[in-house]
């Protein structure tokens, strides 16, 4: 049994929105309320933790992320997510390109983009070919574009004799030679065939990155997320790594997955095979079948490169994903589509409206990822055929490029959550990551509440912003419905797997900006703690020596933080705060992620003398 005092647990329950103490046994919550209520169902082996007053939430729940690719690649990725300047992103570039070893490349996927820098631009070629000027580097920006030094345009072939690929573009100089830019118009099939010819980890390190990628996860409070496929991630070969980490209870993630179909022109023959192979909720509560897509069929995509414009989907694509969806319904098959632009939505659910006439989806799970600019009408028929929405914060990265090409005024509510929330559909979040997008939910809740994009522009006003408890329900009991386990997570209710966070700060009370540097102090899957740092870093696992030794992983963890967070001050058991002067140090300390030695001098000044430290 593990008992958890002295929290500010925000249930996300309404019949009891606060507790200040759990029980937790048989990796579900026993009992939810204050101490006397908890200690009752106290056993003598039961492992008791003071919270020191921290702010608890549901573990967080990612309803769109590329764990399973990710994974499998983490360990060889250099992260510029949150990195402050363009100037400490090359310093780190050139560092770990001194650092990677012939044949392996420094790549930089996704997460970042350049309105994030102080400089507010990108890298050039030319400080990309000065930073590493003889190991292969790739560095993809969004779904746009990527940069590839001469290093890399010599390993992948690229010449000026290389045809240009269908829907992209590979830049030259005046004398037709690569230029090194590689230019989505608009598929990003380019950019991502580009960067699966770079050299794989071998098994047992794609093991140790799967592990790597999933504490980095639960140091942002990640407890569950449901994976979308991806592209060149084939099922069952891309799986086994995963399969095997379920298999020997180390998945420290809940992971729903969904099958991606990798066959243009063949997507009906991909779900042919599957549904005979796995049936949805085939698995355990950590590792089990979701349904289908993200990518249904080729033709459905409409990428979101807000940079070019809005792509018109061919006219063949209504035939061909009525064929996948009549099989995946008759299959009893839950399913996800990928949809960009409300004038492709439109059209995908021309097709689902035809198909319920003759086959009725009848309750069954369905939504769309992403919808930016889906309108009210497509979101009331959404709600009509029993689908939800998956939203995710590209905006937060493509705002920019969005207000250039739309308007200000346009994306006031791109997408538009409240709207979909009032219509009863279904919403929960998600990051897109981690190619697109950064993986930190607190990047996703930061945008959701402060309107703001990581380069600080506001896009939406005061009545298309969420309020942070809206905000952390569709991070957790909203993600919930989309893998069929409402009722079952996110929520700290009694009854419901013992999955949670114990924050860095209190995310409901402190400034919009610092929502970004919230971590997990303590987090806890199934009753299980899985990561624990500041004062409870003796209570998680301890760290995974990084594989290879050369991986940027070894010396750049993850998600840029420029301060770790700092225990909480304690009250010395003689004292307990009567001074007035010492509980409101309590509290400062409570919320910041300062180093506590930092107030002692405050503290003295008002003559507080009776703090420990």
């Amino acid at each position: 049994m593990l008992i958890l005092t002295n929290g500010r647990f925000h249930t996300a329950d309404k019949s009891r929105p606060a507790a200040s103490a759990v029980a937790i046994a048989d990796g579900k919550f026993l009992a939810v309320g204050d101490i006397e209520d908890v200690m009752r169902h106290r056993t003598p082996d039961a492992q008791v933790i003071d919270l020191n007053g921290r702010t608890v939430v549901p573990g967080l729940n990612d309803s769109h992320l590329h764990l399973i690719r990710g994974g499998l690649n983490y360990n060889l990725e250099l992260r510029w997510e949150g990195v402050p300047s363009l100037a400490d992103a090359l310093r780190m570039l050139k560092d770990q390109a001194l650092r990677t070893p012939s044949p392996q490349w420094v790549r930089v996927v996704g997460g970042w983009n350049e309105f994030q820098f102080a400089e507010k631009r990108m890298p050039t070629l030319d400080e990309i070919n000065a930073a590493a000027p003889d190991t292969p580097v790739f560095v993809l920006h969004l779904y746009d574009r990527a940069l590839l030094n001469r290093a890399a345009l010599r390993v992948v072939g690229y010449d000026k004799n290389t045809p240009a690929p269908p829907g992209g573009e590979i830049q030259r100089d005046a004398n037709g030679n690569p230029t090194g830019m590689l230019i989505a118009r608009p598929n990003a099939m380019i950019l991502y065939a580009t960067l699966a010819k770079g050299p794989s980890l071998p098994l047992e390190h794609q093991i140790n990155s799967t592990r790597q990628f999933m504490r980095e996860l639960n140091r942002l409070g990640l407890t569950s997320a449901i994976d979308a496929g991806g592209g060149f991630q084939n099922y069952p070969e891309d799986y086994q790594v995963v399969e095997r980490l379920a298999a020997e209870d180390q998945l420290t993630i809940r992971i729903a997955y969904n099958l991606f179909t990798q066959n243009k022109g063949k997507e009906l023959q991909d779900f042919e095979k599957w549904t005979d192979m796995v049936k949805p909720g085939d698995g355990t509560d950590y590792y089990r079948h979701n349904g289908a897509g993200e990518m249904l069929v080729f033709s459905a995509a409409d990428f979101e490169d807000f940079l070019e414009p809005r792509p018109d989907l061919p006219p063949e694509m209504e035939g061909q994903l009525e064929q996948v969806v009549r099989h995946l319904v008759s299959q009893r098959w839950p399913f996800r589509l990928h949809a960009t632009y409300d004038e492709s939505i439109g059209r995908m659910l021309d097709v689902f409206e035809k198909v319920n006439r003759d086959i009725p989806f009848d309750g069954l799970h369905w939504l769309f990822d992403h919808a930016e600019t889906i309108t009210p009408r497509n979101i009331d028929r959404v709600k009509a055929l029993g689908g939800g929405i998956a939203i995710q914060h590209r905006m937060a990265f493509q705002g920019e490029y969005f207000v250039d090409r739309y308007g200000a005024e346009a994306a006031k509510h791109t997408p538009p959550i409240k709207r979909m929330l009032e219509s009863g559909v279904p919403v929960g979040a998600g990051t897109d990551a981690t190619r697109v997008a950064s993986y930190n939910p607190w990047t996703a809740l930061y945008w959701l509440v402060s309107g703001r994009t990581v380069g600080g522009l506001r896009l939406y006003d005061a009545g298309a912003k969420l309020d942070r408890a809206t905000a952390i329900e569709l991070w957790t009991a909203g993600s919930a419905w989309f893998s069929n386990e409402q009722g079952k997570k996110g929520r700290i209710q009694e009854g419901m797997l013992a999955d949670l966070a114990v924050l860095s700060a209190d995310f409901f009370s402190i400034d919009e900006e610092a929502i970004k540097s919230i971590e997990s102090v303590l987090t806890v899957v199934g009753g299980k703690i899985v990561y624990g740092q500041a004062e409870f870093d003796k209570l998680g696992p301890p760290d995974l020596p990084v594989l290879p030794d050369w991986s940027p992983v070894a010396k750049v963890a993850g998600h840029y933080r420029a301060v770790a967070p700092q225990p909480v001050a304690k009250l010395p058991h003689q004292c307990a705060g009567a001074c007035g002067v010492h509980q409101h140090a309590h509290d400062v300390a409570r919320k910041s992620t300062v180093p506590v030695s930092d107030y002692a001098g405050f503290w003295g000044a008002f003559g507080c003398s009776c703090f420990a430290f």
